[in-house]
């Protein structure tokens, strides 16, 4: 899912059930034909960790190229905080106290916001990675 901001308020939603890796580099040919990016934000995790490491080398290497910058968010906020999937049988679940541990549960949802004031970015934009021993 990609959303297309303009002052701070999203105007396109761009979503695929394809793997980042098989669909992020076609999507970005595409919108850099179409826009001029003033900034990039991406999701820095939890999540896949391929396609947290995939989405930060590419966006990463967009804001380096055209000398903007890049901005990190925690997935749970475009979640509501609920459970995000982290493979067939867990979920990174975020606890009261901010802690994510991994339990048996049901993911919930993600949403483009339709603005962007309000939201907690990341003081740090490199990935977090949650990667515990999974029994």
């Amino acid at each position: 899912m990609l959303g297309i901001y303009e002052n701070d308020v999203l105007i396109k939603t761009i979503e695929s059930d394809l793997k980042v890796s098989e669909v992020l580099a076609k999507i970005l040919q595409d919108l850099l034909s179409q826009y001029e990016f003033e900034k990039l934000i991406y999701v820095h995790g939890p999540g896949s960790y391929m396609g947290i490491k995939i989405s930060y080398v590419s966006f990463k290497t967009l804001a380096v190229v055209k000398n903007i910058p890049l901005k990190a968010i925690s997935a749970f906020e475009l979640n509501n905080n609920t459970p995000i999937t982290a493979n067939k049988h867990l979920c990174f679940v975020k606890k009261d106290n901010d802690e994510i541990i991994l339990e048996k549960t049901q993911a919930g949802s993600f949403f483009m916001p339709q603005s962007l004031k309000g939201l907690n970015f990341s003081k740090e934009n490199t990935p977090f990675y949650v990667l515990d021993a999974i029994n």
